[in-house]
């Protein structure tokens, strides 16, 4: 391995200059670019926290943040004693194209780099969502909140904790309109013609920006497609994948069924792949045959964990080995509570990750608008099916939320959802303590759901299931997202809150408590 040498400090040096409130992120991009550009060959020794904090006269706390988030990535590795290092399971550079912010492509480690800156057919449970919450509608059972009366003899659902929606009053109304009058003012006539299929040149130009900035991909507006949600994306793909010979498609368990049913309308199968808790079991991959998969990996669905960063390694090595592909399902990246969003798969190679993400948990799922970073091998079919699908996206939407985002409105958005979101999650915790007493909670730290595992003694399942609907609360078990039985009767729920009010959480998880115990 090589050693640091003399510290480079010069490679970080616009990251240090950075104003204050943003240069963690700073550093944090420069180096991500860093590695992906060669310029961090793998198998590179960085120097100390504290050496380099000192050459580029920040805190060691800022170094220490940037280390671990992009060890958390992949793009890092850490050994106890021993310092961190680059990994190997970042890609360089776009064959054929300049990313957004790409540098040329170079050797070295840190002490010599120089350079200025760095199976199909699944049934969904009923209003069960795809991760993204934007694909299918919601239902195949229940109507959807307010939009019909319950069957008779049927409890009305007073409190609905299934996961997928997020809190529609949120939407920036003012902010919005504000946005559309102005493209409205200045859009020329010949705009409003048929568009690029892959969409407006200044929306996939504001996508690259803001996604390259918040989930550390590697983003080419050339190479982004605007798309109806994720659920076209998938569909998409699945088209493209099934045109080349590909007959199944591998799908996490648990994990959304609807991803079942969406790629088997495009003639592919999907078989359920086993996760334990860093991530996808990679022998179960390997011997699966399959050539192409569909993850979560930031915040998986629902289990509600983040990938190590040996399980995105290995998810990488298996696409390489069998020259397959990934599809990353980026459905709520930018809900973290506890530290920086961890920074997205593709990033590490795009050319094997489909990176794929809507405004559906950010804005909301009626908009359908969306996107996905698309391998260059894959570029120009799936482009073509974009085409003949719907010949683009409507150009109006599109130039509004291109405004949105530039004026950064949409950064501002995110940040009053965390805050929502945040004091919803702690009030389900302080709920299920105080109501549920014994109950353990897992993937409390992102997303807009978590994992409840509620004691046998307020079982079995089906009886805790049956009272909590009788008093009017609708729930979700864990099981109906896999294959998995445990059968030690604890009940695992899948619980959502980003669309319940404080007060709301509160009195469901009283009303759940009450009608369980009175067995």
């Amino acid at each position: 391995m090589k050693s640091h040498g003399q510290p480079a400090w010069e490679l970080l040096l616009p990251a240090a200059a950075a104003p204050a409130r943003r240069r963690g992120r700073a550093l944090q991009e420069a180096l991500r670019e860093a590695v992906r550009s060669g310029r961090l060959a793998a198998g590179t020794r960085l120097p100390s926290t504290r050496a380099l904090a000192a050459d580029l006269g920040v805190s060691r706390g800022l170094v220490t943040e940037a280390y671990e988030q992009l060890t958390a990535e992949g793009y890092l590795r850490s050994d106890r004693g021993a310092g961190t290092w680059v990994g190997d399971a970042a890609r360089s550079r776009l064959g054929g194209t300049r990313a957004r912010g790409a540098a040329p492509s170079g050797g070295g480690d840190l002490g010599r780099a120089g350079g200025a800156r760095a199976g199909g057919g699944l049934d969904p449970a009923p209003g069960s969502p795809a991760p993204g919450a934007d694909t299918l509608p919601r239902g195949t059972g229940a109507p959807p909140r307010g939009t019909g009366a319950p069957a008779r003899g049927t409890p009305a659902v007073l409190v609905d904790f299934r996961p997928g929606t997020p809190d529609l009053s949120l939407f920036p109304r003012a902010a919005w309109s504000a946005a559309q009058r102005a493209v409205l003012a200045r859009l020329p006539h010949p705009a409003l013609g048929y568009p690029d299929p892959r969409g407006l040149p200044e929306l996939r130009e504001a996508l690259a920006d803001m996604l390259t900035r918040r989930r550390g991909v590697v983003a080419d507006p050339e190479r982004l497609v605007v798309c109806s949600g994720v659920a076209q994306a998938s569909s998409l793909l699945g088209f493209v994948l099934r045109a080349r010979g590909l007959d199944a498609v591998g799908v996490e368990d648990p994990g959304s069924p609807e991803h079942g049913r969406l790629f088997a309308s495009t003639g592919l199968d999907t078989l359920w792949l086993p996760l334990d808790e860093e991530g996808l079991l990679p022998e179960p991959l390997t011997a699966s045959g399959v050539r192409a998969v569909v993850v979560t990996p930031s915040h998986q669905f629902p289990s509600g964990i983040s990938w190590s960063a040996e399980r995105r390694a290995a998810l990488l090595d298996w696409a390489r080995a069998v020259d397959g592909y990934v599809l990353e399902d980026d459905y709520d990246g930018d809900f973290r509570y506890d530290r920086a969003p961890v920074g997205a798969l593709q990033g590490l190679d795009p050319e094997r990750v489909v990176y794929a993400g809507s405004v559906s948990k950010s804005l909301a799922p009626g908009l359908r608008l969306g996107w996905m970073l698309v391998p260059e091998a894959l570029l120009a079919e799936v482009v073509e099916r974009k085409r003949t699908m719907d010949l683009g996206n409507p150009v109006l939407d599109q130039a509004v939320l291109a405004e949105f985002v530039a004026r950064g409105a949409y950064d501002r958005q995110l940040r009053r959802c965390q805050r929502a979101y945040r004091e919803r999650r702690d009030a389900l915790l302080s709920a299920l303590a105080e109501h549920l007493p014994g109950t353990g909670v897992s993937g409390i730290a992102a997303g807009l759901h978590v994992i409840a595992r509620v004691p046998a003694r307020y079982g079995p399942p089906e009886r805790f299931l049956a009272r909590s609907a009788e008093a009017g609360v609708a729930l979700r078990p864990l099981e109906e997202y896999g294959t998995a039985r445990p059968g030690d009767g604890d009940v695992r729920l899948v619980l959502g809150y980003a669309h319940l009010a404080p007060s709301v959480v509160a009195s469901g998880i009283r009303r759940v408590a009450e009608a369980v115990g009175r067995g």
